[in-house]
């Protein structure tokens, strides 16, 4: 099954192999967290890389806005892109001119600029593979791992958004939903950037993370990992459209665990919960409370064992314990039909 490598073969086999030790990086490759920081002059430089290898549609779109929320999930601005292009051997030049107008487009939008990269035809492709670096600056870094007990935990939008997109616009023929359900879905592309979220939750949040493969479930998985806490959300507190209520029954996969660029999780003290929720409305963005983090001890006493005393990271989704790797539900799709082609 394809997907993201699991934590653990990252542990044994990524984490430990990062060449020379750098004062200067403040956040390295580690479990959870999708960019690194670096100590520089201008403050500090925040650096992420993503590929996109699967979706068929608005690709470069895609690209752009999936790297760029990183950056953004951890407080910074995202200023510039480098973008590898690796196209199918015989791919039309007209797919290339979609491709490049969009990245051009969707770097515009976020107000960062394309400074480099590399391009070429490969035959064992069959459909376009695209990764870019974004990299961003920000005087406050947010981590994936700032999670502290008692803070609540707020998604913007909705869950699945970008997973709907793709099911509308991969498989929307096929899965007899109404051609308006589909229309409106597609649409979802067009919310993807959480660098608006972002600027208004990095004012607040202890923790930032965006949920992308393996949807909310997977991001809160990694969220919980990273900061060494329990989540207890409540599933029906999770915001879902209508549009993905529609395309996920026809599709039979969960809401929940496909792809979710397009929100933002993040945590904030309990205190500062309305005042963020204020200021989310006042920038026209929705955003809804779905659990809270909890001390990972699993009756949350003191010990005084410190960190060694406790139990493990968690996400407690309506009482079921998830600690494991979360797989998309979108793949076997997408293994399916190619199947079918061959």
């Amino acid at each position: 099954m394809p997907g993201k490598v699991s934590p653990d073969d990252l542990l044994t086999h990524v984490f430990g192999r990062t060449g020379e030790t750098d004062e200067t990086v403040i956040q390295g490759p580690a479990d959870g967290e999708d960019a690194a920081a670096i100590d520089w002059p201008g403050g500090t430089l925040v650096v992420s890389s993503d590929p996109i290898s699967l979706a068929a549609s608005q690709v470069g779109t895609l690209g752009v806005h999936i790297a760029c929320n990183d950056v953004a999930a951890s407080g910074a601005d995202p200023r510039w892109l480098t973008v590898v292009l690796l196209l199918p051997t015989g791919t039309e030049s007209d797919a290339l001119e979609a491709i490049t107008a969009d990245l051009d487009a969707a770097a515009r939008e976020v107000g960062a600029t394309i400074v480099g990269g590399h391009s070429e035809y490969v035959d064992t492709l069959e459909r376009p593979l695209l990764s870019l670096t974004a990299m961003g600056a920000t005087d406050s870094f947010v981590p994936t791992g700032g999670a502290e007990p008692g803070d609540r935990v707020i998604l913007t939008k909705a869950a699945g958004l970008e997973g709907t997109a793709i099911l509308a616009a991969d498989f929307g023929d096929d899965l007899g939903v109404s051609e308006e359900t589909c229309e409106r879905a597609r649409s979802f592309f067009e919310e993807i950037s959480v660098v608006p979220d972002a600027r208004v939750l990095r004012e607040y949040a202890t923790a930032m993370h965006d949920p992308t493969e393996g949807g909310v479930v997977a991001g809160l998985v990694e969220l919980a990992r990273a900061s060494d806490v329990r989540l207890e959300v409540d599933r029906d507190a999770v915001p879902i459209r209508e549009e993905t209520r529609a395309l996920c029954g026809a599709a039979g996969v969960d809401p929940l665990r496909i792809f979710g660029s397009g929100s933002l999780l993040a945590t904030v003290p309990a205190e500062a919960v309305e005042e963020t929720l204020d200021a989310l409305e006042a920038a026209g963005l929705e955003g809804a409370v779905i659990g809270e983090v909890t001390d990972n001890r699993e009756d949350g006493s003191d010990t005084g064992g410190g960190d060694e005393a406790r139990s493990g990271f968690a996400l407690h989704l309506d009482g079921e314990a998830i600690t494991e790797h979360v797989e998309d539900d979108l793949y076997p799709l997408w293994a399916a039909a190619d199947e079918e082609t061959d």
